[in-house]
């Protein structure tokens, strides 16, 4: 019996199919690289749903074109687009620009999975706090659900009245009495998020704002005291200084040279070192730093502008490359000294040591600029 929805096309259709979707794709790699900014493969993109059906959703991404999700980013969010209806505001991540039709793929699940990473953050800035329930129990803590992921809340930041006490410290009464907490309500706080392992460490222990008030009342700009890592973020290090008070340390904050994550120098419950560099509308923002020598002190008896002096590439950026001569002590090689990224990579490694010249040196700014000395390629 012959399929009444097969379309049968001619070797002419088929051809002239072929063409109209080479110049989609054409037209589509003119204009991404007319738009000033366009967006890249894993961005997060807006736009209007145009249609649903049969399998495929279709959003207006002006000015760059129309996107689709189908196929297996359709299967995978066949519970969200149920929900959704022409004329919507949705986010979608950018997943293919080389669709052979010129559409712009597009994945719903991925781009509800990044905004709920997102707004873990904000969580985490904000303190914002979350009434979930006790899904398990396990010998070291509790686990919870927020946005339909799993969380764990460590039995070390349970408040006083829901800690196992335990005499003697044994694990099996510890995991008896964590068990008789399953299914109750809980106001916790996420302390801690690492999106690439799935990972969200929940905190039952805040305060009241008037509590909090109270107790930063206590300390001044300038006080040092020791603390203990609450939680670790792309952006910095949350220190408890006692129980109800927190601060961060920003990343800028951490040490003198580049830090990237600082998950990679510090684990939660480590004790630090931190000093008060301000407290503004309630909230404590710590240095690590500031209690370290400065590295630029040092460096502003050694080096001045005309030096050559030798450099290892540490980071690239939209502007360069960064290349520290010691320790904490970085300059800037600026793209343009090289015309392209491409050009500069091409120079340039991550991680090599070559010659520069300092063009800019101001100590006390902590500011540096460098030219490579090198031949270029």
């Amino acid at each position: 019996m012959e399929d009444t929805n097969t379309v049968v096309l001619s070797e002419a259709e088929i051809e002239a199919a072929a063409a109209v979707a080479k110049q989609n794709e054409k037209l589509m790699t003119k204009l991404m690289s007319s738009v000033k900014n366009p967006p890249s493969i894993g961005d997060l993109i807006e736009g209007t749903v145009i249609s649903s059906s049969h399998g495929r959703v279709y959003i207006d991404l002006p000015p760059f074109g129309t996107g689709i999700i189908y196929g297996r980013e359709y299967i995978n969010a066949r519970d969200v687009i149920k929900k959704i209806n022409p004329g919507d505001n949705i986010a979608a991540k950018i997943v293919d620009f080389e669709n052979p039709d010129g559409y712009i793929e597009l994945s719903l699940k991925e781009a509800r999975q990044a905004l709920i990473w997102n707004e873990a953050e904000v969580a985490i800035r904000e303190k914002k706090v979350f009434e979930l329930t006790v899904k398990e129990a396990n010998k070291g803590g509790l686990i919870l659900e927020w946005q339909s992921i799993a969380g764990f809340l460590p039995a070390s930041q349970l408040k006083a009245d829901h800690y196992p006490r335990v005499p003697d410290g044994d694990k099996d009464k510890i995991f008896d009495e964590l068990k008789k907490l399953i299914g109750e309500k809980l106001q916790v706080t996420i302390i801690s998020a690492i999106p690439k392992e799935g990972k969200l460490i929940f905190s039952e222990k805040s305060t009241t704002e008037k509590e909090r008030e109270k107790i930063i009342g206590k300390y001044n700009v300038t006080d040092e005291r020791e603390g203990e890592i609450t939680g670790l973020v792309d952006f910095g290090a949350f220190v408890k200084l006692e129980e109800g008070l927190e601060g961060l340390v920003h990343i800028s904050e951490i040490d003198w040279a580049l830090v990237e994550d600082p998950r990679k120098l510090y684990k939660v419950g480590e004790k630090v070192k931190v000093k008060i560099i301000e407290i503004k509308e309630g909230k404590i923002s710590l240095s690590i730093k500031a209690l370290k020598p400065n590295p630029w002190v040092e460096a502003g008896t050694k080096y001045k502008k005309d030096d050559t002096v030798k450099g290892v590439v540490i980071k690239f950026n939209k502007h360069g490359a960064l290349a520290s001569i010691e320790e904490g002590v970085a300059g800037l090689v600026h793209i343009s000294e090289f015309g392209s990224e491409d050009k500069l990579r091409r120079n340039l490694e991550l991680g090599k040591t070559y010659a520069f010249k300092i063009t800019l040196f101001d100590p006390k700014e902590q500011k540096m600029a460098l030219s490579f000395v090198g031949e270029k390629k």
